[in-house]
C-alpha cells in the first residue's frame, strides 16, 4: 500500500492542514514576524490542553475527539513571557532579511546568493560587515575584485544589524496567507497614518 496514501488518510482531513494559529508572546507581540511565528493547529490544541497558552481568537471549524470539540484556535498567546533574543544569528536568511532580499549593488530581487565585499581571495573573512546580498550577474562581475576594480558600488554598507532592527524588516515581508484575525497583532505596534 502507497505509504503517501496511508499517512494522508490516517493523520487528518484535508480541510484542516491549513489552519495554522499566530503565537503572540506574553505581551501580545508575535515572536517573530519573519517567518512569521505560526503553529500548526495541532500544536496549538496541545499548548491549549497543557495550559501553556489562552486563545485570543478561533476558525470556525471545530475538532472533535470521542467526549470533546473545540474550535481551532487561530490566535494564541504564551501565559508566560519569553524574553527576545537580543544577539542576531549570523545566517543567509538573516543577511537576506538585513538587505531586504535584494542584490546591494545593482538592487534586483530573486536569485540572490551572497558576496564578500573585500574578497576572501584578498584577506577578506565571512561576517555582517563584509558580506552582502548579491544577484548572480553581479557577484560573477565582481568575482575577487575589490569594489573600485569591479566598478560597483554598495547601496548601504554591511553592518551587523540588530534583533529589533530585524525584526522590524520582516513586518515590511508579510506571508501570502494572512487571516483576518491576525491583523489586529501584528501591526499593532505600527504608526498609525494621519
Amino acid at each position: 500500500m502507497d505509504g503517501d496514501f496511508r499517512t494522508s488518510f490516517v493523520r487528518e482531513p484535508s480541510s484542516l492542514k491549513h489552519f495554522p494559529a499566530l503565537v503572540l508572546n506574553a505581551d501580545y507581540r508575535p515572536l517573530s514576524y519573519y517567518p512569521l511565528s505560526l503553529w500548526p493547529w495541532q500544536e496549538a490544541i496541545k499548548a491549549v490542553w497543557l495550559d501553556r497558552v489562552e486563545i485570543v481568537a478561533e476558525y470556525e471549524k471545530f475538532v472533535h475527539s470521542p467526549t470533546t470539540q473545540i474550535r481551532i484556535p487561530s490566535v494564541v498567546v504564551l501565559k508566560d513571557f519569553v524574553k527576545p533574543q537580543k544577539r542576531v544569528a549570523f545566517t543567509r536568511f538573516n543577511l537576506f532579511l538585513r538587505d531586504e532580499f535584494c542584490c546591494q549593488y545593482c538592487g534586483s530581487k530573486g536569485d540572490l546568493t551572497f558576496d564578500h565585499v573585500v574578497p576572501r581571495a584578498r584577506g577578506g573573512i565571512t561576517s555582517w560587515e563584509n558580506v552582502v546580498a548579491a544577484c548572480s550577474s553581479c557577484n560573477l562581475k565582481k568575482g575577487s575584485k575589490s569594489l573600485k576594480q569591479s566598478g560597483l558600488t554598495l547601496r548601504k554598507p554591511a553592518r551587523r544589524p540588530g534583533a529589533e532592527e530585524l525584526k522590524n524588516l520582516g513586518r515590511r515581508f508579510p506571508p501570502n496567507h494572512l487571516h483576518d484575525t491576525w491583523l489586529d497583532f501584528l501591526y499593532w505596534d505600527a504608526e498609525l497614518e494621519a
